[in-house]
């Protein structure tokens, strides 16, 4: 079949075959049907393994952000601890104790922990050393250790989330 301008409208054989009257297309044979098959459950599997990996993503994203909203949100409170510590060194009363117990109840259920390392080796990772002083003659200890915890510091679901203020001797 030709167009208005002569030229072949079908290029194809099985079009040509379909144009010439048989009013049918010729079926595909097994193997090309077979192929074609394998490409589209290649393709599905393809774009389930795609989906899967996006959906697991999208889930690993939101928990790190739930997370580091927390994290943020326990580290605008700590100065609230150090308030009440304070105020207990200061000779705060039984409420103060109250108010600040269960506030630390609260943040320890949700992963909170306290560093309070007076007396055990310094580490860098969870100490900060803001005052030092010498060792007690020959016996003192082969490596530094806090001596006096001057702010304690938190850890954070296994994360420092601030260290503690620390004098250290040695």
């Amino acid at each position: 079949m030709t167009s208005e301008g002569g030229e072949d409208v079908y290029s194809s054989s099985e079009e040509a075959d379909y144009a010439e009257g048989s009013g049918e297309y010729p079926l595909p044979s097994a193997g090309e049907l077979a192929r074609q098959r394998d490409e589209y459950l290649e393709s599905l599997l393809r774009l389930q393994a795609e989906f899967d990996n996006y959906r697991k993503r999208v889930d690993r994203q939101q928990r790190e952000l739930v997370e580091n909203a927390n994290a943020t949100l326990v580290k605008k409170l700590l100065p609230v601890l150090d308030t009440a510590d304070l105020a207990l060194a200061h000779g705060g009363g039984a409420d103060v104790t109250q108010v600040a117990s269960a506030l630390f109840e609260i943040l320890s259920k949700e992963g909170l922990e306290r560093i309070d390392p007076e007396g055990e080796h310094f580490d860098p990772e969870h100490h900060e050393a803001v005052a030092h002083e010498p060792a007690d003659g020959a016996d003192g200890p082969d490596k530094p250790e806090v001596s006096e915890v001057l702010r304690a510091g938190y850890i954070w679901k296994g994360r420092a989330l601030r260290p503690a203020m620390v004098k250290v001797r040695g």
